[in-house]
């Protein structure tokens, strides 16, 4: 699947062609972080060059691997790095003007100068680290497999519905206060340092957030692409683990982000025949193809329980001879089509969305010029529209095999 230039490429400072993103997520003690790990093991030992980046805030990588990670990335084996987040490190390599001037703001107004420094990195600034870190990777063209641990499928998901949810204010909001603030700082800061006790934003901190949105703006058209990024949903054989895994499921569909392989993990082997798990066994063969029906048509690799925790490269290359044997995981296991437009005759169109196991009574639309508001439960997407439909009006919407299928007239 790739070109193997990576060496050569790098030294020329060119990027490489074909690099794959694969973000695997689940509920949290799923056992994402080691399927990620063996992932990783597999592709470094076919040869790709390959990151395993943490962006959880709550850090296990270093355990899997049995060794210390830190936020640069670390050797673990030929072709093959760890990485763990630091989003205080994140911040102060990319955004150090915006948090030292809302320091100054918060100690302005008479906060002690940790607790300014603290406050000054805001809720949610993690998620979107972790979208810039994933997009300088891509543009450096270091690795050829980029392989994302992400958070538990909520935080993931917020982390995912930013470059929408965040395009939508930036458009709205801030680029208007961006070009005011603009024009007025030189003429009421000699006004307002004296009265407030600190100056207004310079073009450096007011620039900051939107060069920030422009990457992860940027960052979501790789993952949209699904010859390019993945989502591979880990998952164990339980009700309200995979309720929540099919929640995700529809929820990306609804960000139009692919999923290509659902990883059933910690499956109680056949040759356990104790007693005590005889119940357990019995509910787990039930949901077992619960998870079979309810993802198809997405390919399903099963993974047993084993009689060790999974830590340390020993036990990570168990894992992956497991899951892949000789298989390339690198390799997109299902090309996932969550947006279609279908011309149903002259000025006639129907917008298809692939939001599997949700029902129509779950979502609500809106039209706003040329955006539709899609919201399921606290899950929002402001969708700009191509210009084949902006300029119509939906007429109707039903849902049909698990596609939402809205009628534009």
């Amino acid at each position: 699947m790739f070109s193997h230039r990576g060496y050569a490429q790098r030294l020329l400072g060119q990027n490489i062609e074909n690099m794959r993103l694969i973000l695997m997520t689940g509920k949290g003690g799923v056992g994402k972080t080691s399927v990620a790990a063996a992932t990783g093991l597999r592709c470094a030992e076919l040869g790709y060059r390959t990151l395993v980046l943490s962006t959880d805030p709550a850090h296990s990588l270093a355990d899997s691997f049995d060794m210390e990670m830190g936020h640069d990335p670390r050797e673990v084996r030929p072709n093959l790095w760890g990485a763990e987040l630091d989003a205080l490190k994140e911040l102060e390599g990319n955004w150090g003007a915006v948090k030292r001037y809302i320091t100054d703001v918060l100690q302005a107004r008479g906060m002690e100068g940790v607790q300014a420094e603290e406050l000054a990195i805001l809720p949610g600034m993690d998620e979107i680290f972790g979208l810039v870190r994933m997009k300088r990777h891509f543009d450096e063209g270091i690795y050829d497999v980029l392989i994302i641990d992400s958070a538990p499928t909520g935080t993931a998901l917020r982390l995912l519905s930013l470059p929408e949810v965040g395009g939508w204010y930036m458009r709205k909001f801030y680029k208007p206060l961006q070009a005011v603030s603009v024009a007025l700082r030189p003429l009421v800061e000699p006004f307002f340092r004296p009265v407030a006790g600190f100056s207004l934003p310079n073009k450096e901190v007011m620039d900051a957030p939107y060069e920030f949105y422009e990457q992860i703006e940027a960052l979501q058209k790789i993952l949209m692409d699904n010859t390019v990024s993945s989502v591979r949903l880990v998952t164990n054989p339980e009700k309200m683990v995979i309720k929540e895994s099919l929640r995700a499921h529809a929820y990306l569909s609804l960000y139009n982000v692919s999923t290509d392989l659902v990883i059933a993990n910690r499956i109680i082997p056949a040759t356990v025949t104790d007693p005590f798990f005889k119940t357990w066994k019995e509910n787990q063969e039930k949901y077992r193809l619960e998870i079979h029906e309810d993802f198809h048509p997405l390919p399903v690799k099963e993974v047993p329980l084993y009689t060790e925790e999974l830590c340390g490269l020993a036990a990570l290359d168990r894992l992956k001879e497991t899951l892949y044997r000789d298989e390339d995981p690198s390799k997109v296991y299902y090309q996932e089509t969550t947006t279609k437009i279908v011309q149903e005759g002259n000025s006639l169109y129907s917008l298809e969305l692939y939001l599997p196991g949700i029902a129509k009574d779950q979502i609500q639309l809106n039209k706003t010029g040329d955006e539709l508001n899609i919201r399921i439960g606290n899950h929002r997407r402001n969708m700009v529209l191509p210009q084949a439909l902006a300029a119509l009006q939906p007429t109707g919407a039903k849902m049909d095999e698990d596609y939402l299928k809205i009628k534009f007239a």
